[in-house]
């Protein structure tokens, strides 16, 4: 979420058209269409999703700030002197959650990942007998709560201070807290 990515076509032998095609998850369908004889493009897609031509480099499809709404499948069709060549991409899109730690009413930590997609495993040190609850969200996004529960072998006789790691494809947090 929020980085750019650059899909790209083969390139091989001498454009005549290109068609870049967006279906994604949300939202309508939106194309891209290059014709080399007018030298022309024309779209129906938003304004953060361009077709560039760069010397020597296949062309590609940019789209800048990706958002959740933008993942889906993108095809490119290229029609060239050497041919008609089709490429299709699933784009992905990660959103890294905001993790947060703090002590609830009763003392207890409490470990939150919220709007990760997708959702974030949370483990604790030393270990904890709680299970991660989560919560959906609308735009595909997943919160993921954890409270610490200490064993009788861990937290109560050996320390007061637990931490949370939140692991996750877009990166990963520790941090630890004396409730």
């Amino acid at each position: 979420v929020g980085d750019s990515s650059v899909l790209t076509c083969p390139l091989e032998g001498s454009v005549t058209m290109l068609t870049w095609t967006t279906s994604p998850k949300a939202g309508g369908t939106c194309s891209l269409v290059y014709r080399a004889d007018m030298n022309m493009t024309e779209t129906n897609c938003s304004d953060n999703i361009n077709l560039t031509f760069r010397p020597g480099l296949a062309p590609a499809l940019e789209i800048q700030q990706v958002g959740i709404a933008q993942e889906g499948n993108y095809i490119c069709n290229m029609v060239s002197t050497d041919g008609i060549f089709y490429t299709t991409y699933h784009l992905t899109v990660l959103a890294p959650p905001r993790p947060r730690l703090y002590c609830d009413e009763q003392g207890s930590p409490v470990c939150e990942a919220a709007a990760g997609k997708p959702p974030a495993q949370l483990s604790w040190v030393p270990e904890s007998s709680c299970t991660a609850r989560e919560k959906g969200h609308d735009n595909g996004t997943v919160t993921v709560l954890s409270r610490f529960t200490a064993s009788n072998t861990s937290l109560a006789n050996v320390t007061d201070v637990a931490t949370c790691t939140v692991s996750h494809p877009a990166g990963n947090w520790s941090q630890s807290i004396a409730c």
